[in-house]
């Protein structure tokens, strides 16, 4: 994966994202691997057809389904899910239009922080937005990473 080129196709395209997920666990200092880029969208009808033409241009395909099956990435696409796992040219995607115990691009937002990364910034889910995504989510590894986010907090004195 190219998180660099993710994000900067991201950037460069105009879409209002926030980063969530392993690499915004990274960016507070997780040292956990992620071999994929989780963003929640903003929903709004402009910046679905950006991240549709966009993820069109890089050959974005549902991640787990059968090569070659009738699949068309568009902006209608993206509305009718809350959800999209995808294979790119530029590496492994996730799309997210809520976050469990989150929410919304848009309830995310003010509480989001800006990152600096190579040269730019990016927005990422709050250290404490992420411990509660990690709560909210009913896999082992978000449980598991909760005890190294919490350490981190206590790190920074935020407890």
């Amino acid at each position: 994966m190219s998180l660099l080129e993710m994000v900067a196709g991201l950037e460069e395209a105009g879409i209002r994202y926030i980063v969530v997920g392993g690499v915004a666990g990274v960016a507070h200092g997780s040292r956990r691997v992620t071999d994929d880029l989780d963003i929640l969208y903003h929903d709004s009808p402009a910046n679905l057809e950006r991240l549709a033409a966009l993820l069109a241009s890089w050959h974005a395909y549902p991640r787990g389904i059968e090569p070659g099956l009738p699949f068309i990435m568009d902006a209608q696409t993206l509305r009718g899910v809350t959800l999209l796992t995808l294979v790119t040219d530029r590496g492994l995607l996730d799309l997210l239009r809520e976050v469990k115990g989150v929410g919304s691009y848009a309830r995310a937002l003010g509480r989001s922080e800006r990152v600096a990364l190579d040269g730019g910034a990016i927005l990422v889910l709050s250290l404490r937005q992420l411990i509660a995504a990690k709560r909210a989510a009913v896999r082992p590894k978000d449980r598991e990473a909760l005890i190294e986010l919490e350490a981190l907090l206590e790190l920074r004195g935020e407890v």
